[in-house]
């Protein structure tokens, strides 16, 4: 069964709008793992638009699947999940304007300095993602710097129609399938929700799947437990 990874992040923004208390991401990854949640993925970015440095603390202690930290592959990162040490250090792009992240990290044109970068996560006995686009160059390259595993970005299968989203459909397939072969572990995850969900999670490779701005729009409508839930099931579904 594909694992189901959620992304609280959203909570936060909520939250950072208008610089309240609540909603509160803790609790929101309280009822997400109480409703079946495989993992919880939180995304520390530089300006701290949503995620916290504290809620990342706290969530360490109270956690009790995976915490997967999303990150920038930058010095100050890097001595953030040394000290917190989460389960999983996703490394991520990050571009100030942006609103939310929007392709791959470049591993192929970047490996020597990912190469000691990823050391370093290793070496304190860190599980290493890296979340790229299905491109077989940046799939080979991943396994190069000696990743563990990588998270594929369905971002253009998720905005694509018709014949298109097929297509996308296939290059994530291929990918996955690179990616085995390579000897890493494959997840996906970006802009993923109910409808699109299912031929994703079809794909035999892809061992897990994060997903946070669906379900947390969905959350807002019938509760976390319910959209959770449902998100399994389409999940099964497709399975």
């Amino acid at each position: 069964m594909t694992r189901l990874h959620i992304n609280i992040d959203h909570v936060a923004t909520l939250r950072q709008q208008r610089g309240t208390l609540y909603p509160d991401p803790i609790a929101a990854a309280a009822l997400a793992e109480l409703a079946g949640a495989d993992g919880i993925t939180v995304h520390l970015r530089e300006d701290r638009r949503h995620i916290q440095l504290r809620d990342v603390e706290i969530l360490r202690r109270t956690v009790q699947t995976i915490l997967n930290l999303e990150m920038a592959a930058t010095a100050s990162m890097l001595e953030i999940a040394l000290r917190i040490q989460p389960d999983v250090c996703t490394l991520v792009p990050e571009k100030r304007e942006e609103k939310t992240t929007e392709g791959g990290l470049e591993v192929a044109g970047d490996e020597e300095r990912l190469t000691t970068y990823i050391r370093q996560l290793r070496d304190a006995n860190r599980r290493v993602s890296l979340f790229i686009d299905p491109a077989p160059d940046q799939v080979r390259a991943a396994a190069r710097v000696k990743a563990h595993l990588v998270e594929l970005h369905t971002g253009d299968y998720c905005n694509a129609r018709g014949e298109a989203q097929l297509h996308e459909l296939e290059r994530l397939a291929d990918a996955a399938r690179l990616a085995e072969e390579q000897g890493l572990a494959v997840a996906a995850g970006h802009g993923l929700s109910y409808p699109d969900v299912g031929p994703v999670a079809a794909i035999p490779q892809i061992e897990e799947l994060n997903i946070g701005h669906g379900i947390i729009s969905r959350a807002v409508l019938v509760g976390m437990d319910l959209a959770v839930r449902e998100m399994r099931d389409a999940m099964d579904r497709g399975e």
